[in-house]
């Protein structure tokens, strides 16, 4: 009797393993089966909400179910790192993040999440250049004018961003670090608040997508003096770099990405990997994105987690040596 049961063991065991693999396999093939929930680190209307909005409208397409955009813009991108890192770890929320992603964890003290252990990296999207950009009004009509003018003019400057603690916060403070000027800071909650007060004037400069602002620097609404990237544009190639114009050691390039909770199944990462990389050739994504400066990337996750742990060593190294601080 007792052999019988061994045997009864030997057998069972390795069939519910196969079992368990089938069942794991058919979720992944069913997988998406329900609407998914992108979760924006930043406020609609800005040109990461036109960008991620191509994606939403391809993923759709490719795997037939809804994509469901969920704003929660503020405090850096740290509301909505929040909300993913609680989220049931089953692919049916994703974080969509920003260059901001990789500077928090050196810039804010106590998060409720941990930026490098709490996420899953799905794949980064996209990367593209940023301008510096200033009201026609502003009395600098160049970079090397504008510091100038910080110099003489200390705290009198205005500074619009898109958020505390976020890319182009520390854009325009990595400037100011580096120049050793100081200006004063106007944090909004996203791009979009911003541009409607720059274009009257009550802030006098901000660092914005090019992809956001192009229009308006052709129909002259707007000034560019520098690209915070390290190269030009061929969308605007008269624009030198700031690395161009006295400060050869800067160098801020932006970027968007997915990441899931972290206990996410590697199968379904894997996944939504191979289906955000078939978005990133999209014709219909492809098109408008180059027209507005952004380039493509659809990397594999395990890229995209080198490009994490690579782009949060600079801005370690950057937040520590300059000492810049959320308050600026």
């Amino acid at each position: 009797m007792q052999k019988f049961r061994n045997i009864v063991w030997c057998v069972s065991i390795p069939a519910l393993l196969l079992g368990g693999g089938a069942m794991a396999q058919s979720t992944v093939d069913s997988f998406p089966s329900r609407p998914m929930t992108w979760i924006a680190s930043y406020a609609a209307g800005g040109p990461n909400d036109q960008e991620t909005r191509l994606y939403a409208n391809k993923m759709t397409s490719l795997l037939g179910q809804q994509v469901i955009m969920d704003f929660k813009g503020g405090a850096g991108g740290t509301i909505g790192y929040g909300a993913v890192a609680k989220a049931a770890p089953d692919g049916y929320t994703l974080l969509i993040a920003t260059g901001s992603y990789t500077i928090i964890p050196w810039l804010y003290k106590d998060l409720p999440f941990d930026s490098f252990k709490d996420f899953a990296p799905v794949t980064q999207i996209s990367k593209r250049a940023s301008v510096l950009a200033v009201t026609p009004s502003f009395p600098a009509k160049t970079f090397a004018e504008y510091i100038t003018y910080a110099r003489n003019n200390p705290d009198k400057i205005n500074v619009g961003t898109a958020g505390a603690g976020g890319i182009s916060h520390l854009a325009v403070a990595l400037v100011h670090s580096m120049s050793k000027t100081r200006v004063t800071y106007v944090h909004y909650k996203g791009t979009g608040p911003v541009m409607p007060d720059l274009m009257a004037g009550r802030v006098d400069i901000t660092s914005v997508a090019l992809l956001a602002v192009l229009p308006l620097l052709k129909a002259g609404k707007l000034r560019a003096l520098a690209l915070t990237d390290d190269k030009r544009s061929r969308l605007v190639p008269e624009v030198p770099t700031v690395a161009e114009q006295g400060l050869p050691e800067y160098s801020v390039p932006n970027w968007l990405g997915f990441l899931a909770p972290a206990a996410t199944p590697a199968a379904i990462v894997n996944k939504l990997g191979e289906n955000f990389a078939l978005v990133a050739r999209a014709p219909e994504v492809l098109a408008p994105l180059e027209a507005g400066g952004s380039i493509l990337v659809g990397n594999t996750p395990a890229q995209f987690r080198q490009f994490i742990a690579t782009d949060s060593a600079v801005w370690k190294k950057v937040i520590q040596e300059t000492g810049i601080k959320l308050e600026e």
